[in-house]
């Protein structure tokens, strides 16, 4: 595949100017691009750049809607339920979380339920907010189904991410944002544009055949035919279950707590002629270390976990113990540096969407 590489600010101006484009407001539309590069930067290339055709398409098509309107449904001073009216997905979560830092500064902790939102990127920006507030900060979404149960084939679940940040002593915070599935749908979207197989243990077909076809994979979770496994794979015997599990948990918070959606009634479809939104539901905390112990007592602490697992002793076949956030903290560096590589397919992407909106193009 050839590579281009991109300025970060070049992407992220035409990004902006997209949503813009779009019906966004400034403000808005630069938390948008913020959330798509910061994906970019730390190489989780799935939710960066190549996700602005479905928002822009989404918003085009007013399944998406361009004002943030977040309705607060129920408060205490440290919860709340939030309706996000089916905004934009980005700032609409970022205000979501900042509803919860603020609880959980007077409070010590601060946990938001959020209903009819829509699709907000990686999960791991938000508890960033969080870490870079000295917090520890949570987040979660449920998603559309495409992950099957333990011993099932049928989707149920979204790949429902779930993500945790917190501040340290080092150059950059502890970092996890991990969907709980074997792969994300974004994944299997780069596979089938790329034309890449996927490895076996994925993905099965209703029959529980193995699915390695990208582009097969996607229209057998369109149709049901197919479904992604849970983190852990088919069965028991390498913790299925546990994927299962978990995916369970983020319904339980994202949908449960805000009464919302969820499972298959996340499906979609189409009424009327025209595709529906997705009514997302997302959850976000905010915990005050404070709190519980100064600052920069946590932070020692929590740097002095990170550079006694890097010291482990490693594996016969490694040459490092990687931490989480540590990699992406190195790609961040390198990507600021050499910018944000985008393949031939994207490029023309890019190319053609800036075309439609009247913009330069990367």
């Amino acid at each position: 595949m050839n590579e281009k590489r991109i300025q970060v600010s070049i992407l992220a101006d035409f990004t902006r100017e997209v949503f813009v484009a779009r019906g966004l407001g400034r403000d808005d539309a630069a938390v948008g691009a913020d959330v798509l590069l910061a994906a970019d930067l730390r190489g989780i290339d799935t939710h960066g750049i190549s996700r602005l055709k479905y928002y822009s398409d989404r918003l085009k098509a007013g399944i998406i809607r361009p004002a943030v309107k977040l309705d607060i449904v129920r408060e205490t001073p440290t919860t709340a339920v939030v309706d996000c009216n089916l905004g934009p997905g980005h700032a609409s979560a970022a205000r979501a979380m900042e509803i919860a830092m603020a609880k959980a500064k007077r409070g010590g902790i601060g946990a938001v339920a959020v209903r009819n939102a829509t699709h907000f990127g990686i999960a791991g920006y938000y508890p960033l907010m969080a870490a870079n507030a000295g917090m520890i900060g949570i987040a979660a979404t449920n998603a559309r189904p495409a992950v099957a149960p333990t011993f099932s084939t049928q989707p149920m679940f979204g790949t429902n991410p779930l993500a945790v940040s917190a501040p340290t002593d080092e150059e950059f915070p502890f970092w996890f944002d991990a969907a709980l599935s074997t792969i994300q749908r974004g994944n299997i979207e780069v596979a089938a544009r790329e034309h890449e197989p996927l490895p076996e243990g994925w993905a099965v077909d209703a029959n529980a055949n193995p699915v390695t076809d990208a582009a097969a994979l996607l229209r057998k979770l369109n149709d049901g035919s197919g479904a992604v496994l849970p983190l852990g794979g088919a069965g028991e015997d390498f913790g299925g279950h546990k994927g299962y599990g978990l995916s369970l948990i983020v319904e339980l918070l994202c949908a449960a707590l805000q009464d919302g959606d969820y499972l298959t009634k996340l499906a979609g479809g189409v009424e009327g002629g025209s595709a529906q939104a997705y009514r997302l539901g997302h959850f976000f905390m905010a915990i005050n270390i404070e709190s519980f112990i100064p600052l920069a007592a946590f932070r020692k602490i929590s740097g002095d976990m990170m550079r006694t697992l890097r010291a482990a002793r490693k594996a016969p076949a490694a040459n490092r113990v990687w931490t989480p956030g540590e990699k992406e903290f190195e790609i961040m560096c390198e990507r600021q540096r050499d910018g944000i590589p985008a393949g031939d397919e994207l490029l023309r992407e890019l190319r053609q969407l800036g075309s439609e909106l009247h913009l330069t193009s990367p």
